[in-house]
C-alpha cells in the first residue's frame, strides 16, 4: 500500500514582508507549511508585522524575523550572514522590498539614489550573500518582484544616482528594469522576475488611482516560488504570463554591464 508523499517543508525569506504583496506573499507561504523568514527594516514595525500574520490565522512557529534597514548596506549585509547561520539552507529568495523614490533626489548613507540602493543594489548584494544557503539544495529560486514600468527605463550608466538629471518615475523605472535584469544573472539557482500586476500597495501613485488587491498580487508570486511550477531561468513574467521583458534587459551585455555596475557600488562600503 503506497502513500502520497507530503512535499518536503522549505525555508523562504521575503523582503519588505512587513504591508502588501510582501506581507501577504509571507502569509500564504507559511500557510503552505514553509518556514517563512520575514523581512522588516525594523525591529518594532517586524514585531507588528509577526504579530498581525498570527491573527491573522498563520502558525507562530513557521515564522521568523530578519531585521536590514534597506537603505544602509552594513544592515543588509549583517542580515544576511544571520540568516545564513541560522539557515544553512534557503530554498526561495523573494525579493520584494521596495520604495517609492521620493520628489527630490534621496541619497543614502551610502552614497547611493534611495530607490536604486533600496530596490536593487540591496536585492542585488543579499543575493550574493546567501549564494551559499541558496546553492545549499537542488531546485533552488529567486523571485525578484518588477513592474512593467521597467519597459519605460533606462539605466543610467555614466550617472546612476541621478546627479544630473532627476526624475522619480525615471528613478523608480530604472530600479525596476536593474532589478529585471538582474534576474538573468547566471547563478546555480533559478531566477526569474514577475510583474505582479498594478496592485492597491503603497507603491499605486506610482501607477494608477486603483489596481488589484495586494492578495492578488501575492497569488501571482507565490505560483514562481511553487517547485511543481516549471519557470524559464532568467524570464519574465507579467502576472502569470511568461512575457518578453523589455529589449536592453534581455542583452547578455547588459547583464555583464550592470552586475559590474553593482560590485562596483556594492564594494565601496564593505
Amino acid at each position: 500500500m503506497s502513500s502520497a508523499v507530503s512535499p518536503a517543508p522549505r525555508t523562504v525569506l521575503v523582503t519588505g514582508a512587513t504591508s502588501g504583496i510582501g506581507w501577504e506573499t509571507a502569509r500564504l507561504l507559511a500557510g503552505r507549511g514553509d518556514t517563512v523568514i520575514v523581512h522588516a527594516p525594523d525591529r518594532a514595525t517586524g514585531d507588528d508585522a509577526v504579530a498581525r500574520l498570527v491573527l491573522a490565522g498563520t502558525d507562530v512557529l513557521r515564522l521568523r524575523l530578519a531585521v536590514a534597514d534597506f537603505s544602509r548596506l552594513d544592515e543588509v549585509r549583517a542580515m544576511a550572514a544571520h540568516v545564513a547561520e541560522e539557515h544553512p539552507a534557503l530554498d526561495v529568495l523573494v525579493n520584494n522590498a521596495a520604495v517609492a523614490a521620493p520628489e527630490r533626489r534621496t541619497l543614502t548613507a551610502d552614497g547611493n539614489e534611495l530607490s536604486f540602493q533600496v530596490n536593487f543594489l540591496a536585492a542585488y548584494l543579499l543575493t550574493h550573500e546567501l549564494a551559499g544557503p541558496l546553492g545549499a539544495r537542488p531546485g533552488s529560486r529567486v523571485v525578484n518582484v518588477s513592474s512593467s514600468m521597467h519597459r519605460t527605463a533606462s539605466i543610467s550608466w555614466n550617472d546612476p544616482q541621478r546627479a544630473k538629471r532627476y526624475s522619480r518615475l525615471a528613478a523608480y523605472a530604472q530600479s525596476q528594469l536593474a532589478l529585471t535584469v538582474f534576474a538573468r544573472e547566471k547563478a546555480p539557482w533559478t531566477s526569474v522576475s514577475v510583474h505582479p500586476g498594478v496592485c492597491d500597495t503603497a507603491l499605486l501613485p506610482l501607477y494608477a488611482h486603483e489596481g488589484d488587491s495586494a492578495l492578488q498580487g501575492a497569488e501571482r508570486v507565490v505560483r514562481l516560488c511553487d517547485p511543481a511550477v516549471e519557470v524559464v531561468p532568467g524570464a519574465y513574467y507579467d502576472r502569470t504570463a511568461l512575457s518578453p521583458a523589455a529589449p536592453v534587459a534581455m542583452e547578455d551585455r547588459t547583464v555583464r554591464r550592470l552586475c559590474k555596475l553593482a560590485d562596483e557600488l556594492v564594494a565601496q562600503t564593505a
